[in-house]
């Protein structure tokens, strides 16, 4: 108990000094008009600093995210395959694998998956 303890409070003693170095080294500057601005070779830049962004891209990347959480979710999966009972692991990798499908069957039915519109 006494390790335990003296691990918690070292870790928080450790956090906390990160963060007051942290605060005390990123301590703001004056902002004023000049380095507000945005910058391009010394001119005005002459469109909009903020570019148009592509939505099916972000809906692409999302979906990529998504399978991907997913495949870290089935991992550990086939680790436990050996120590479940088969028809319970076999049931519960069904179901996840058809939930999947009906997620990626709705995204295509909703166009996500539509490049060209």
């Amino acid at each position: 108990m006494f390790k335990v303890m003296n691990s918690i409070m070292l870790m928080t003693m450790i956090s906390m000094g990160l963060m007051i170095i942290c605060s005390v080294i990123s301590s703001k500057s004056i902002m004023d008009r000049e380095k507000m601005s945005p910058f391009e070779c010394g001119f005005d830049p002459k469109s909009s600093p903020r570019m148009p962004f592509s939505m099916q891209f972000f809906l692409i990347a999302v979906l990529f995210l998504i399978f991907d959480v997913e495949i870290v979710i089935i991992m550990p999966m086939v680790v436990t395959l050996k120590k479940s009972m088969t028809m319970t692991w076999m049931i519960t990798v069904i179901m996840f694998i058809m939930i999947l499908i009906m997620g990626l069957f709705h995204e295509w039915k909703n166009g996500i998956l539509e490049w060209a519109n």
